[in-house]
């Protein structure tokens, strides 16, 4: 079984052409003195109504201009990953603006035009199914403008327990860089060559730094069974029954600033009962139904045949401190908990990856020992480089007459979601796969994506005090699945577009859902059938008597946004696809939010110039989330931004095999220099650097078994300085403007000696050589250590001419 553990890292952040980027968020700095309102959302909020099943929530988001500019506020902000939004209007004083749905390039199209002509306008747009950005046009000084927004989505029990989940923020994301930087290096790993998305490029405040805006949630809960086990552990609340079956739950004022973690509500019914059962809809084209079939309890399966287990952790930047303390309890208790017939393996990762053992390993208490000391002693810095991890796992030997399962835990902040999803849905007959979440903002999507294309479950842990239980049911679920070869039929029910088409083996003890149209009348039998254990199991469930309810409407938009799920949230879809045209059809028809599909809100009244400064609103770091997750400082930009510390990749080669991380070699961030790296207030920024020396670094994030990485003479500061007074930029490469990134790869040896250099990507041959010059010029490194003897470390560092 492969454990993978991700957390979210960011890439590059220096100037750098659109080609050839890659896209990072970074530290917002105040202005002094500044006229133009820099933070300017007050307040985001969330009315969330359940009702059995479903809950209906209504989120609103008040922004206010206190400069003395007109502005432009762009908000990046979270949602479930099973919500469907359906509505959205925008408030100025008395009017109320009602946004439509629109094709996604028209409804930019709409709003740019509304912008320029001084019209004040919202957006909001999918960057993700669990991303969103609002863009609100010309809010002038003085202005409060109120956005609200209308989502539903369906709650499903698991062992009984109902879970409302109301992310709050959006943790930084590591891009991954395009082909056209990584495609000629070797052993580097590739990625499709794609749009870098501008919501990653995010303003965060710094770690522990509360929100400038306060965050409120009240949910009401109409069960329409007694509840018991009322309990929000995320947040502080107040719960007021107003009988047995309902119950008001709101944020307590002490945590009105706590918008940085998931609030996350669980519940009961009493005598742990489930909804099951079947919801009917009557619309005036078409009829819906959703049914919830409640499996058998778990039976022990006789015999459980031998597994191998690779645990793949992700020891990364953002999982620096608090998530990776949860990563480290969690694995203690997987592999302390393995059976002894059973085998394993770990994988660490971050910029790179190494492996515990080419081979996996027999669950012996030393190879315990050896696993849980390895893992103990990472500290997290670095890159999210999740593909090539994966990769990894899936080219590693087999062990033959094992069952292989790969189990995934991450706080996934990453961007190529998708392409994990493709590795893993075509690599299902080699490997189980598995997801854990780490942390109090996880991407979701990430997370259960994995899940839904591996065909299994997923788990988020919040607390280090979960670790034990989620272990546990883990192996329960891996060990003995509820239901499997599920079997769904329809007796006297006409019934079309059922979703999902099949039904997936069920791990869990939780309902299997299905959504689906009916032509006429409802009548006749739904019939499910499977295997648990080694039994037949069989249960039917008579619709003739239930009646259509209009207040089951919701059903429309889930069956929509479950269709939309299953074409694209789990696909990677090129523009051209005809799958496209399906969905920007089913987001037009069902007036809901897509990746195709966007809301759109104009008021008609010339408000302004047209004349705005746009502003992206700072964001909070999630709590337990470090500011290794951007990185380590950041120096003032001009619109009084700063940018992080990033990490190229480098690659040590030991004796055995390739050990990859990643460097915190070069402080990216902009300056009047255009030279190697662009390096704003240099030596501001190095000062710093030498006084948070004690702190774990980037370098320290080693994802190989090294005791000590190999070292510039002075560390990444003098490093800095080293490449800053050392680039000679060729003249003849000025004067015909050639521009672009060098890579150069080289070996530190057992002396710290430079040997080895070569250019792995080259741009010319004026600029190759150059950068060839610099790196073979430096002076000696301290070498690096392995099982204490100096050992050569093997690295490709870029370097960049030009603007």
């Amino acid at each position: 079984m492969n454990l993978l553990t991700c957390p979210a890292v960011k890439g590059d952040n220096f100037e750098r052409s659109k080609d050839d980027r890659t896209a990072s968020p970074y530290f917002f700095v105040k202005g002094n003195g500044s006229e133009t309102e820099a933070m300017p959302l007050k307040e985001t909020s969330a009315e969330v109504n359940i009702a059995g099943v479903i809950a209906d929530v209504k989120v609103k988001q008040t922004y206010k201009n206190e400069g003395k500019t007109t502005i432009e506020a762009i908000y990046v902000f979270p949602g479930s990953t099973r919500a469907a939004v359906y509505a959205m209007e925008m408030k100025i004083g008395e009017r109320t603006i009602k946004a439509k749905i629109e094709e996604k390039g028209k409804a930019r199209k709409d709003y740019d035009e509304a912008k320029n002509a001084g019209k004040s306008a919202s957006l909001l747009e999918q960057q993700r199914p669990n991303v969103f950005q609002m863009n609100v046009a010309n809010i002038l000084p003085g202005d409060v403008i109120s956005v609200e927004l209308r989502y539903t989505e369906l709650l499903v029990p698991e062992s009984g327990v109902y879970s409302f989940v109301y992310p709050t923020v959006v943790g930084p994301r590591y891009q991954s860089a395009p082909d056209n930087t990584t495609a000629s290096i070797d052993k580097m790993p590739l990625y499709p060559s794609k749009p870098i998305p501008d919501w990653v490029d995010n303003p965060y405040l710094h770690s522990g730094e509360k929100p400038n805006y306060t965050f409120n949630i009240m949910a009401t809960v109409r069960a329409g069974l007694p509840i018991k086990d009322f309990k929000c552990e995320s947040h502080e609340v107040n719960v007021n029954f107003k009988n047995k079956s309902e119950a008001t739950v709101s944020l307590k004022a002490s945590d009105a600033m706590r918008g940085n973690k998931d609030f996350v509500l669980q519940y009961r019914l009493a005598g742990n009962k489930v909804e099951s059962g079947v919801l009917l809809f009557e619309g005036e084209k078409e009829n819906y139904f959703l049914a919830m079939i409640q499996p058998p309890k778990r039976v022990l399966a006789e015999q459980i045949p031998p597994r191998e287990y690779i645990f793949i952790v992700d020891v990364s930047g953002s999982m620096y401190g608090f998530p990776l303390e949860i990563s480290k309890k969690l694995l203690k208790d997987l592999i302390g908990g393995l059976r002894p017939s059973d085998m394993f393996n770990v994988i660490l990762f971050a910029g790179g990856n190494s492996v515990m053992a080419e081979n996996s390993l027999p669950t012996t208490n030393d190879n315990i020992k050896k696993a849980i000391h390895l893992i103990d002693k990472q500290q997290g810095g670095g890159a999210t480089e999740i593909i090539p991890a994966l990769r990894r796992a899936l080219a590693m030997p087999k062990t033959e007459g094992f069952s292989r399962s790969v189990v995934i835990a991450t706080d996934g902040y990453v961007t190529v979601e998708k392409e994990a999803f493709d590795i893993i849905r075509n690599n299902l007959d080699q490997s189980n796969f598995f997801a854990f979440g780490i942390g109090t903002a996880v991407n979701r999507f990430l997370i259960e994506g994995m899940a839904h294309a591996g065909m299994s479950e997923s788990f988020v842990i919040t607390d280090g005090n979960q670790a034990a239980a989620v272990a546990d049911k883990f192996r329960d679920y891996v060990q003995n699945p509820v239901l499997t070869n599920i079997h769904l039929s329809y007796s006297g029910l006409n019934t079309y577009d059922v979703e999902p088409p099949k039904t997936a083996d069920v791990f869990a003890d939780r309902p299997v859902i299905v959504f689906g149209k009916y032509h006429g009348k409802a009548a006749g039998k739904i019939m499910l059938s499977g295997k648990t254990g080694n039994e037949d199991y069989n249960t039917v469930m008579d619709i003739s008597t239930l009646e259509a309810s209009t207040a089951n409407v919701a059903l429309r938009y889930l069956w929509a946004r479950h269709r939309i799920q299953r074409i694209d949230d789990y696909q990677n879809l090129s523009p051209n696809d005809t799958q496209v045209k399906e969905l920007t059809q089913l987001g037009l028809d069902y007036n809901l939010l897509t990746a195709y599909t966007s809301f759109i809100g104009i008021d008609e009244m010339v408000r302004g110039d047209g004349k705005s400064t746009t502003i992206k609103q700072p964001l909070p770091l999630p709590e337990g989330v470090s500011d290794y997750a951007v990185g380590k400082g950041g120096s003032s930009q001009t619109m009084g931004y700063a940018s992080p510390a990033s990490a190229p990749v480098y690659y040590n080669k030991g004796a055995e095999n390739y050990d990859y991380s990643t460097m915190e070699t070069s402080q990216r961030v902009q300056s009047e220099n255009a030279s190697l790296i662009k390096i704003g207030k240099l030596k501001k920024e190095v000062q710093k650097r030498e006084k948070e020396e004690k702190a774990p670094a980037a370098i320290s994030d080693t994802t190989a078994a090294m005791e000590q990485m190999a070292q510039f003479p002075g560390g990444d500061g003098k490093l800095l300085q080293y490449l800053k007074n050392n680039l000679q930029y060729p003249a003849s490469a000025k004067q015909n403007n050639i521009t672009g990134t060098v890579y150069v790869q080289f070996v530190i040896d057992k002396n710290g000696n430079i040997k080895d250099a070569k250019v792995v990507k080259s741009v010319s041959k004026e600029l190759d050589e150059e950068a060839l010059r610099l790196i073979k010029a430096m002076p000696k490194w301290i070498p690096g250590t392995k099982g204490g003897k100096a050992t050569d470390v093997q690295y490709t560092l870029p370097v960049k001419f030009g603007a």
